[in-house]
């Protein structure tokens, strides 16, 4: 099923927010350098892609005017391909392996009181982000260290 660009866009703000940003996350997922390096994009690129525009109509004049305008388009897409990106990953199933260990977290977690029933479907990396959430804010300290 094709989605549209502005859907995936908000599937990966969405994932973004959902993500726990969490120390013990980095080394096992490349999410956590994602959307770090997505929200300073978000900050600096569109200031930078400005003044890139300015500065080269300023010092090279309007002839110039399409490589600045090929300039600022660059670097205003530099945070879309990392939303987009997370839009992708959200909505892709996971991997065998990582199934299986979203499983055992399950399962661990339901035997320490966690309610909830495991999805029939294969699951996708935007319901291990909620079954990740649920753990750092459910669960006591004690069992997220035994896991990480």
């Amino acid at each position: 099923m094709k989605k549209n660009v502005m859907s995936q866009i908000r599937i990966g703000r969405q994932y973004a927010k959902k993500w726990p940003m969490r120390k013990e996350l980095a080394p096992l997922f490349n999410e956590f350098r994602v959307i770090k390096a997505t929200e300073l994009a978000i900050t600096v690129m569109p200031i930078l892609a400005m003044m890139t525009l300015f500065f080269q109509l300023q010092y090279l004049g309007p002839d110039f005017l399409p490589q600045a305008i090929a300039s600022a388009l660059f670097f205003i897409s530099l945070p879309v391909q990392g939303v987009l990106w997370l839009g992708k990953r959200a909505q892709t199933p996971l991997e065998p392996a990582m199934y299986s260990w979203y499983k055992q977290l399950h399962e661990k977690m339901v035997a320490n009181g966690y309610q909830t029933q495991l999805s029939e479907v294969k699951p996708n990396y935007m319901q291990l982000a909620d079954l990740l959430n649920d753990m750092f804010e459910k669960m006591d300290k004690a069992f997220t260290k035994e896991q990480f």
